[in-house]
Parts: structure tokens; sequence; C-alpha cells
């Protein structure tokens, strides 16, 4: 069963995953994040690196993606790519993912690959107030990765918002099931749980 979980950035599809993987159980559940999977950019100097649009599909290697989710779908296990989000590249190390009864990919553009919707079992969107959504992504960019506030608001009027708006929200469309408030609501947990073990075979 492979379970997308998409949203805007800061919408708390992340909380959301992480909640319903530990409900579920790490023993039968697998967490895969769209992060891992930007395209390796180190041929191209930092300088050059820090201007690429993350919030735009191109900047994605959705190929290897739908390779992985595919491999896991056959019981294999596969080699997850790690992105430093610091330097703006791929890490040379990767990490071993096996595969499990249940497996959740989360991320802003999962929805936007017509090979990717069509692995999904379950299409969720977490939907969030944009001022919530802008808020949680100045917080994490500052204290995770390293950002001024001045570059995150720069990066948001610039590209962040109208990405949002051409590439995510229309996902919302695709959702099987829409979840406001994110991760702060417990019953989205719930009922995320109720389906999955609906569904089980």
């Amino acid at each position: 069963m492979i379970i997308g979980i998409c949203g805007g950035s800061g919408s708390g599809k992340t909380t959301v995953a992480r909640n319903l993987v530990e409900v579920l159980g790490r023993d039968r559940t697998v967490l895969l994040a769209q992060d891992s999977y930007y395209k390796d950019n180190n041929i191209l100097p930092i300088e050059e690196r820090a201007k690429i649009n993350f919030d735009h599909p191109e900047s994605v290697d959705f190929d290897l993606l739908v390779e992985h989710l595919n491999t896991l779908k056959l019981n294999r296990p596969i080699d997850c790519p790690r992105y430093d989000f610091n330097q703006h590249l791929r890490s040379a190390t990767t990490f071993r993912l096996e595969p499990k009864p249940v497996i959740v990919l989360e991320g802003i553009l999962i929805y936007y690959d017509p090979r990717l919707r069509d692995l999904f079992d379950l299409k969720v969107y977490v939907d969030t107030d944009a001022d919530i959504r802008f808020i949680r992504r100045l917080k994490r960019d500052v204290r995770e990765r390293g950002r001024s506030m001045e570059s995150v608001i720069e990066q948001y009027l610039h590209s962040v918002r109208s990405m949002h708006q051409e590439f995510v929200e229309p996902g919302k469309k695709l959702a099987d099931i829409v979840l406001l408030e994110g991760g702060k609501n417990p019953r989205n947990i719930d009922l995320l749980v109720e389906w999955v073990r609906a569904h089980a075979a």
C-alpha cells in the first residue's frame, strides 16, 4: 500500500506523515520524503545552486523517485539519497530503506508527475492557510537551514507563492482525502489509520 501526503510548504504534511508512521508502527511502515530526491547539481558552483527554484517540478528527480517506489513495491530495498540544503546538493552518502507493507511518501510536488499519482493507493492533501504555512516555513528555514529572514521572505514573494498556486494547490483536486490543520488535528491521523486498516490486505 502506497500513500501520498501532499500539501504546501509548511502545511504540516511532514507531521501528518511522521505521526501516521508512528501510529501504524515502524515495523510495517516506511517513510520517504520528496526532499531527498532533488536533482544532484554538484556540477554547478554554490552561487548558482543557491538560485535553483526548489518549488518547481524541474528541480525534482522524478525518474529516480518513481524507480525507488516501484522497487519498494516489488519488495526490494533501496538506497535513498540524502539532500544537503545548506550546500544545495546531494550528499555523497545514501541510506538503506527496506520494503514494508505500507509506504508513505510526502512532498509538495508528488501529485505533479502522473507516474507517481498512478502508484498511490491513497492520495492525501494537507490544506493549511497561507499565512500559517509561511510562518512555519520562515521559522524552519532560519532555524534548520541557516537562512536569513530576509532571504526567506524574498524567496517566498519571488517564487514560492506563485509555484504553490501553479503546481501544488491543484493537487487538492486530485486528492482522495483533504485534511485541515495538518498534524495539529489528531482526528486526521485517526482518519488515515482507519482507512489503512480497512483497506489492508
